[in-house]
């Protein structure tokens, strides 16, 4: 198996996260990228640089002006009087303010809280470079599942709460759906979306919510207490042609291997049915009981039995990193996948 991964992934280091009103040090950092390398070498993985991507594949997901505004703001951010190192947002537009004529606005700060959904991904001048390699990294992961093989995107930031123009949970770009779309561009006819991060994948399930081309399920912690809180339900199935396309799996806190694997076996069920030709698993760790953003419970062997249960479908996979951050057990975690993968 190959797997994609650019050192300029390691330059994006955000430092400002909020969590219940305490200012804490950001989890997301360079040594997850590290820690997931060199599991990779030491599987024997062949690590290679994703090729640059043309633009328009990134377009094929994201808005115009949103992709622009990761490139160009940090410039305008630094030309403010007394701005700080990181771009964090202070306002977002309200569902009041969009219903009477809500619009973008040309300062940066207004602009950071529009194309924003929380304060989770501070954006500095090297996440546009980062986040553009591990796209590109997805999208070559997807060009080796086209021709029918597995192949993992060590994809760092993440992509999978990043909405169509708006970044979120540490996500900026899509990774998992810039995959889907690049199979459906390489000829798959119908194209699985499988997110096993603890967390619901509320940008995936955003982009393909009313198409039937690409069929997205999501096993994850209750929103009812865990973040991103406002989408993951069990009665989202998505809308218009995507109606049924849409299948959330919430777990209760505290969750282990039993009714995880319960999960992912209903979600592969779906999947077996829409008879997808290719896969793409945002493949998140964080659901490990040793998670420090834990919610469910997750063994090693429960991981290595997802992997031999995905691997079952018969579908060439693009696997994409998503989150898990307790750094020393990341490496372990995704070797045992793998082994489960086969």
């Amino acid at each position: 198996m190959r797997a994609y991964f650019a050192p300029i992934q390691l330059a994006h280091a955000p430092r400002f996260f909020l969590q219940r009103g305490a200012v804490r040090q950001h989890y997301e950092v360079p040594a997850r990228a590290e820690a997931l390398l060199a599991s990779c070498h030491a599987l024997g993985l062949t690590v290679t640089a994703p090729p640059p991507t043309e633009r328009a594949a990134l377009e094929a997901v994201h808005d115009a002006r949103y992709l622009d505004f990761l490139r160009d703001g940090p410039a305008a951010w630094a030309a403010l009087d007394g701005a700080g190192a990181e771009m964090v947002p202070n306002l977002h537009p309200s569902p009041e303010m969009l219903a009477t004529g809500g619009r973008i606005p040309a300062h940066v700060v207004g602009q950071l809280g529009w194309y924003t959904a929380d304060t989770a991904c501070p954006i500095t001048a090297d996440t546009w470079p980062a986040a553009l390699a591990a796209a590109e990294c997805a999208l070559a992961a997807a060009g080796d599942a086209a021709a029918g093989r597995h192949a993992y995107a060590l994809a760092r930031p993440p992509g999978h709460h990043a909405y169509a123009a708006r970044a979120g949970g540490h996500c900026y770009i899509n990774n998992a759906a810039l995959a889907a779309e690049r199979l459906r561009a390489l000829g798959a006819t119908r194209v699985g979306v499988l997110d096993i991060d603890s967390h619901h994948g509320n940008g995936t399930q955003g982009i393909f919510w009313t198409r039937d081309d690409v069929v997205f399920a999501s096993v994850h912690g209750d929103p009812g207490q865990y973040y991103p809180f406002y989408t993951g339900h069990a009665g989202e199935v998505g809308a218009g042609p995507g109606a049924g396309c849409t299948l959330n799996l919430p777990l209760p806190r505290g969750s282990g291997d039993d009714a995880w694997l319960a999960a992912i076996a209903g979600a592969l069920a779906l999947l077996r049915r829409c008879r997808v030709d290719a896969l793409v698993v945002s493949l998140g760790f964080d659901a490990s009981a040793d998670e420090p953003l834990g919610f469910l419970s997750v063994t090693p062997d429960g991981f290595a039995r997802a992997g031999a249960a995905i691997g079952a479908l018969g579908v060439p996979c693009a696997l994409i990193q998503e989150g898990g951050y307790n750094v020393a057990a990341l490496g372990m975690l995704l070797a045992r996948f793998l082994e489960g993968l086969g």
